[in-house]
């Protein structure tokens, strides 16, 4: 199966890359769109001119989910082989070395939500809602829900969203800890935008071993975390953005330096 490119597309300006979820008029999440997010996400984190990420729907629906009639059609036996796809798409906009943000409007849920739990910083219109409503299927979340979002939020606010398969509204989900910041609805994608240019213009390699630093240190001890943080740390003494950094806080002050 194919997906047009158009539907799932990655728009690059000025250091940030946008990948835009164009299916109307929900943007749900087939399996042509999850392999084609997961090529984007590869792309995204290949390209030198690409310094940031934002994961956008456009300016009425982030993503309501999987597309059920397509997994309606599928047996025990599919699902096997499809589960493990269908979380590597995901897992590769998690592993994309930059700075990613998801701004989302209106609906964001099943799939959509877990796709907006892949980002660094989640950005919401003030008529967001977002949920994991699998369990309203006899299932639960199958593209790192449960993983993720018991991660982001804790696991007894986590379990209250997937047993119940609730929407919350972006209010609550700012609350809750699911998004970082709610704007109005026009202003969602400006925000997003601003947040990820401002970091396309920073130390790129340093960003890199931040995030990774982070991720990596939440899936295990805190010595073994810090021994990550340690080598990124000590590495990038051996940068050229260290050097200017440094030299421009000697010389001009903090927060003059200028990365290429």
């Amino acid at each position: 199966m194919t997906v047009p490119l158009e539907s799932v597309r990655l728009e690059v300006a000025e250091g940030v890359g946008t990948i835009r979820l164009d299916r109307p008029p929900m943007n749900a999440l087939d399996v042509a769109t999850q392999d084609r997010l997961k090529e984007l996400s590869e792309e995204a984190t290949r390209r030198e001119d690409v310094r940031a990420v934002i994961l956008y729907g456009g300016e009425k629906v982030f993503a309501a989910g999987a597309d059920i009639k397509e997994m309606q059609a599928m047996d025990h036996a599919a699902m096997v082989v499809r589960s493990r796809a269908l979380q590597d798409s995901f897992t590769a906009v998690t592993r994309i070395p930059k700075p990613v943000v998801a701004a989302i409007t209106g609906y964001a849920l099943g799939g959509g939500c877990e796709l907006a739990l892949c980002a660094d910083f989640r950005i919401a219109a003030d008529n967001a809602k977002l949920g994991q409503p699998e369990i309203l299927l006899g299932l639960i979340p199958g593209a790192g829900g449960t993983q993720r979002l018991s991660r982001l939020i804790g696991p007894s606010k986590a379990k209250d969203l997937i047993f119940t398969g609730r929407m919350v509204k972006a209010d609550e989900a700012l609350t809750l800890g699911l998004v970082d910041r709610v704007v109005p609805a026009d202003e969602v994608y400006t925000e997003a935008h601003a947040w990820a240019a401002k970091l396309a213009q920073g130390p790129a390699l340093a960003l890199r071993a931040a995030k990774e630093s982070v991720d990596a240190g939440l899936e295990t001890d805190i010595e073994t975390g810090l021994a990550i943080e340690r080598s990124w740390f000590a590495g990038l003494f051996a940068t050229e953005d260290r050097e200017r950094g440094m030299r421009s806080f000697v010389e001009e002050g903090p927060g003059k330096a200028k990365f290429l």
